[in-house]
C-alpha cells in the first residue's frame, strides 16, 4: 500500500523567489521517498533594494504579490496538503520586510517566516544532505545565496559548527561587501577545519547547479579547484550579453555567477578542499522535509 502526499515550499529569496512541490511516497518497510513534482522559479531581486535602500520597493511588492498568487493558485491546482513559505535575507534586512509580510497575507492569505541565517542553515542541513555524507569524511558545506552564505562544518555524519555571513552575490554586485567580511570568512574557515584532513566541499544553490551542468559530469562526479578556477576565468572574460547569447544564462543568472564562483573558490582555497561535489539540494527542500518531520 502506498500513500503520496503533497507538499511545497515556498523560498523568498535575495535573488529569486521558488515554489517546491514535492511527491512524499509513504510505503510500509520502505524509506520514504521526495519526489519533485515541480520547482517554479520567478526572478524578483529582493535584493537589489533591501541591501542599497533598505526596503523592498513598491514595484517589487506588487510583483512578489503576483507571484505569491501565481504559487497560491499552482498548489491549489496540484492539490498541495501542507505549505511553508521562508524568506532569507532581503526581507530580513529592509525595514519593511515584516510590513510586506503583513502585505502577503492579507492580500494572499500565504504567512511568510522571515527566518535568520542559523535557521537557514539548520533547515538546508535537514533536507537530503545527511544522506550524501559518508560518515568517515568531512565536509565543508556551502550555501550561496544573494545576501547572505552558510557555511556548515560536518564530519563523522555530524554538524560541527555552522555560521552565516553577511556575503552574497547580490552584495558583491553592488560593491556591499568589504574586504573585513572576507577576512573573517577566511579566519572562520581555516580555524573550524585546522584539525582534519581531506575536507570536501559540498556547493548548493542556483549558481553552482549551472556550474555544475555547464561541466557535464555526472551528478555523483565532483568538480575540481583547477575546473572551476578556469570556468572562473573564462566566465570573467565574457562579457554580460556574452553570457546569455553564448551560454544559454538567464539575465538574472548572468551577472551573479561570477561573484557565486569567487566565493566557493575561496571556501576551497582556505579549506584545502580539492573537490566540490554538488547535489541538488536547498532550502526548499529542507522546507519540505522539516514540515513533514514536524521540526518546522
Amino acid at each position: 500500500m502506498i500513500t503520496i502526499k503533497k507538499y511545497a515550499a515556498i523560498d523568498i529569496g535575495s535573488n529569486a523567489m521558488r515554489l517546491l512541490i514535492t511527491n512524499i511516497v509513504e510505503q510500509k518497510d520502505m524509506a520514504t521517498q521526495f519526489n519533485k513534482s515541480a520547482l517554479i522559479r520567478v526572478p524578483i531581486r529582493l535584493g537589489q533594494d533591501a541591501f542599497t535602500v533598505g526596503e523592498i520597493s513598491e514595484e517589487n511588492i506588487h510583483r512578489m504579490i503576483d507571484a505569491m498568487k501565481a504559487f497560491k493558485l499552482l498548489m491549489k491546482v496540484y492539490k498541495v496538503e501542507k505549505y511553508k513559505a521562508c524568506a532569507t535575507s532581503a526581507m530580513r534586512e529592509a525595514y519593511n520586510g515584516k510590513e510586506v509580510a503583513e502585505i502577503v497575507k492579507e492580500q494572499c492569505d500565504i504567512d511568510i517566516d522571515i527566518i535568520d541565517g542559523k535557521i537557514e542553515a539548520t533547515i538546508i542541513a535537514s533536507s537530503d544532505l545527511h544522506d550524501f555524507l559518508i560518515t568517515d569524511q568531512t565536509y565543508l558545506y556551502v550555501d550561496v545565496g544573494g545576501g547572505s552564505t552558510e557555511f556548515s562544518l560536518f564530519s563523522n555524519g555530524k554538524m560541527i559548527a555552522s555560521k552565516s555571513f553577511k556575503i552574497g552575490t547580490v552584495r558583491m554586485l553592488n560593491n556591499m561587501v568589504c574586504d573585513i567580511v572576507w577576512e573573517e570568512i577566511e579566519k572562520w574557515i581555516k580555524a573550524i577545519t585546522a584539525e582534519y584532513e581531506n575536507v570536501i566541499l559540498i556547493g548548493s544553490g542556483g549558481n553552482i547547479n549551472k556550474l555544475f551542468k555547464m561541466s557535464g559530469k555526472m551528478q555523483d562526479k565532483p568538480l575540481s579547484y583547477l575546473y572551476l578556477n578556469s570556468q572562473y576565468q573564462y566566465l570573467n572574460s565574457l562579457t554580460y550579453e556574452q553570457r546569455i547569447a553564448e551560454l544559454a544564462m538567464n539575465t538574472d543568472r548572468a551577472d551573479v555567477i561570477i561573484p557565486a564562483t569567487r566565493i566557493y573558490l575561496n571556501a576551497m582555497k582556505w579549506s584545502g578542499a580539492r573537490q566540490l561535489f554538488v547535489p541538488k539540494i536547498g532550502l526548499a527542500d529542507g522546507i519540505v522535509k522539516a514540515l513533514y518531520q514536524g521540526t518546522i
